[in-house]
């Protein structure tokens, strides 16, 4: 019996002392500072974005960093942004925000060279830094990037006796052509050149590396004039005119990004604009282009010089946040150099810090991030800080008046007037 009374006995404080060691856990979580970051959507960039977010937990243990899970598409994410940001919710604390977005939501997010930014700002491509600078303001530190890259066939190239890559459009319209020719024996679906040339954003991309290649301008320039109606402008809309029919398909004014690669995958093109994303599933070995394909600069006008539009994704501190400083620090740490080192590594994510792009564990997980230094440092942003809130109307108005040049609809030097004084109206409304 007291045998029975002292087991009971150590189970009782046994259990009082398990239920009180759980109720101090409970306390010690609950006195946690939480703080929100909505980045990434599904698969490896949502997994990395909580690898990174445990990482910060790991150097500031009374902090929780919780992922809010956001929708793929690009415009239902800034939808549902904004609907936090017009009623200064301070829900979410860090948001992943696209690098055209800056100027338009510049206004809710907080100054980061207030919160230490500037420390380390230098360390970052210096085209994004400019891109995410809003009269004077840092309003998002860049995560990672995108650029336009060319993609060519290298087996096709080495059968046609020419040893590099075409340097300049010109060079790229004449290999474009002798290839296509040759190759069109055996394939009558074979192109010289694919690009993204539908009505929408991809198009204002491509465009504007053709014009900006060409010394035409970025649209709007930092004083924030429309510069668009000049005559190298629109030489080159000429130029791209030109393509269509001749070493790109007809349907070429209907492609983007996918049905693009689909086209070069399917080995129906010698050389293709594209983004970063597409040279890993072109080497997947069933992929007709396993191999055979490389990626180089863009080409240049005569007289300018290579130019890819500035891509990716960037991180901005809610200005609305009951956690500034708290919120500043964790989008700091997830731009960081450990940080950005460990998704390039784990998911080819393209690092905005220069440094990386010599890093050998960097390197041997992405063998062709070396050819992309030189892409990265020579970027165009987009006048999204410069059109601000009317970005998406100036963008939309510049791919309808370019696109209309493609199809035929209107000549350049007309749609190009008219393009002036339609973003000249946006910008003074």
């Amino acid at each position: 019996m007291k045998s029975l009374r002292l087991i009971l006995s150590v189970l009782l404080v046994l259990f009082l002392v398990f239920a009180l060691s759980v109720v101090g856990l409970a306390q010690e979580e609950n006195e946690k500072t939480e703080i929100t970051i909505a980045g990434g959507s599904v698969g490896i960039e949502l997994e990395l974005t909580k690898k990174a977010a445990r990482m910060f937990e790991e150097e500031h243990p009374n902090v929780k960093v919780d992922v809010y899970t956001t929708p793929d598409l690009s415009d239902d994410r800034k939808g549902l942004y904004l609907q936090y940001l017009e009623t200064k919710d301070s829900t979410i604390d860090v948001f992943q925000v696209d690098v055209i977005w800056p100027g338009e939501l510049a206004d809710h997010f907080l100054d980061l060279n207030e919160f230490g930014a500037q420390e380390v700002a230098d360390k970052h491509f210096e085209s994004i830094i400019q891109n995410n600078t809003v009269d004077g303001r840092l309003v998002a530190m860049p995560w990672f990037t995108d650029a336009g890259l060319l993609y060519y066939r290298t087996d096709l190239l080495n059968k046609y006796g020419y040893s590099e890559p075409p340097a300049t459009w010109t060079e790229l319209e004449e290999m474009a052509k002798t290839i296509q020719a040759g190759e069109r024996e055996e394939n009558p679906d074979f192109w010289g050149y694919v690009w993204q040339g539908n009505a929408y954003e991809g198009l204002t991309c491509n465009a504007l590396e053709w014009i900006y290649s060409n010394n035409g301008g970025r649209i709007i320039n930092e004083d924030k004039e429309v510069t668009i109606n000049n005559k190298n402008a629109v030489e080159t809309i000429n130029m791209a005119a030109d393509w269509v029919g001749e070493i790109s398909p007809p349907g070429v004014t209907g492609l983007v990004e996918e049905s693009s690669r689909k086209m070069f995958e399917a080995g129906n093109a010698a050389f293709m604009r594209n983004w970063p994303y597409v040279y890993a599933l072109a080497s997947e070995e069933d992929k007709a282009t396993a191999g055979k394909f490389d990626v180089a600069p863009l080409p240049a006008g005569e007289n300018g010089s290579s130019s890819a539009v500035l891509g990716g994704w960037n991180l901005a501190v809610n200005k609305y946040s009951e956690y500034p400083e708290l919120a500043a620090e964790l989008a700091i740490f997830m731009t960081s150099e450990k940080v950005q080192k460990m998704r390039a590594v784990e998911g080819s994510f393209n690092p905005t810090i220069a440094d990386l792009y010599e890093d050998q564990d960097v390197l041997e997980a992405n063998p062709f991030f070396g050819d992309l230094y030189q892409v990265f440092t020579n970027t165009v942003p987009r006048p999204s800080a410069e059109a601000g809130e009317d970005y998406s109307a100036v963008s939309e108005r510049f791919f309808q008046a370019v696109h209309s040049v493609l199809t035929g609809e209107s000549r350049a030097e007309d749609a190009i007037a008219y393009l002036e004084l339609g973003i000249e109206d946006i910008l003074e409304d």
